[in-house]
């Protein structure tokens, strides 16, 4: 069985701006606007888990040094 392909990020975020939207409007029946409202929480989720990760990635440095490589965590902010 083929793997299913992850969304994008910046699709992610498109589709919950979409759904933020259409909940302000106020016009939804509340059976859509908690069907709305699950899939927000999802794609939430589905962001905050990515930026986690990308954090991570991007808190190790890797230096060259004259023996190789290194990593040193990244100190971002204060």
């Amino acid at each position: 069985m083929a793997r299913k392909k992850e969304m994008a990020f910046e699709d992610a975020i498109g589709a919950l701006e979409q759904i933020v939207a259409e909940i302000e409007t106020g016009e939804l029946p509340l059976a859509d606007l908690m069907a709305k409202y699950s899939e927000g929480i999802k794609l939430s989720d589905f962001c905050m888990k990515s930026l986690k990760r990308a954090e991570e990635t991007m808190d190790l440095l890797v230096k060259e040094t004259a023996d190789g490589v290194s990593e040193e965590k990244l100190e971002i902010g204060g």
